[in-house]
């Protein structure tokens, strides 16, 4: 579904990303470990079309998008939840969710429906969809930003730190959520430095270090590399 060779990105002078390979097939979870500032983000931001390679091609569905601006790259089936959430606080909930939609916005009953299945995924959205998204709390928050892509319709959901600030409990409720997403037919890219919960529900994943990826594997093999239990899991 999802390919990137040879991708490297820069800021000016300074290289964020370099020469990376990743290939997310359909139905998979796919994780990148790595620490703030190992590229990540950057990677993500390329994907999406907002950073733009410096060398490389990036490819969806076998067609070529890292050229395509932002907007594009979105009507063809990626949807993006930052990190930050980056919600619009003053606006209600179902203002923040409706957002998300934007592309299919003349497509008033496909709105709806997604906006019934958000709230299907988190029901306490709906009882909060007239409070403003800043009054909510974090954990309640990342269930808008999730909410928002998905109301994008994605074949691809990024998913960029989503426990970051959440409580442990909180954190188990979102990954089981993130898992359901999967299951119904999205397929996952999941950057986290959480590497214990996000192992647990991967397939595969990539490590970065520096802008590199170092490693990569099955989330049983990375679960089982000392480097990694050490870095990332604390064991």
């Amino acid at each position: 579904m999802l390919n990137l060779n040879n991708v490297s990105v820069k800021y000016g002078s300074f290289t964020a990303v370099h020469d990376i390979n990743i290939e997310v097939n359909s139905g998979e979870i796919v994780v990148l470990l790595g620490a703030n500032g190992a590229g990540k983000s950057t990677t993500f931001r390329t994907i999406s079309g907002l950073s733009k390679p410096a060398v490389g091609e990036v490819l969806f569905e076998g067609e070529k998008i890292n050229r395509k601006s932002a907007d594009q790259i979105v009507q063809l089936g990626i949807g993006q939840c930052p990190e930050g959430r980056k919600l619009f606080p003053a606006m209600s909930v179902e203002e923040n969710l409706n957002m998300g939609a934007y592309v299919h916005r003349k497509r008033k009953a496909q709105i709806k429906q997604s906006l019934e299945h958000v709230y299907e995924l988190f029901p306490i959205l709906k009882d909060k969809r007239h409070d403003a998204a800043g009054s909510l709390s974090g954990g309640q928050q990342q269930m808008v930003a999730i909410g928002r892509a998905l109301m994008s319709k994605p074949k691809l959901m990024l998913l960029d730190e989503p426990s970051i600030g959440l409580a442990p409990l909180i954190v188990e409720q979102m990954f089981e959520v993130i898992q359901k997403i999967n299951k119904e037919g999205t397929t996952i890219l999941l950057a986290e430095q959480n590497a214990n919960a996000a192992l647990k529900i991967a397939d595969k994943g990539y490590v970065f270090e520096n802008g590199s990826i170092v490693l990569k594997g099955t989330s049983a093999e990375l679960f089982a590399n000392d480097e990694v239990r050490k870095a990332y899991i604390g064991a």
